[in-house]
């Protein structure tokens, strides 16, 4: 039971040390983070477009 009481009492301790992120930081990096999805989305649906336009040329 010490083990365990020690265990949550170092856990407790390297928590303390984390530097949490700003509200601010938190919404420029979820902002990002969506920029980067919907560029990505885009590209990939145009890659397709284009690659099933150019297989019915060959059709």
């Amino acid at each position: 039971m010490k083990k365990i009481k020690e265990f949550f009492h170092e856990v407790k301790k390297e928590v303390s040390k984390v530097k949490w992120p700003t509200k601010k930081d938190m919404v420029k990096h979820t902002i990002t983070v969506v920029v980067f999805i919907v560029f990505f989305a885009l590209f990939f649906v145009a890659t397709d477009l284009v690659i099933a336009f150019i297989k019915t040329l060959g059709a």
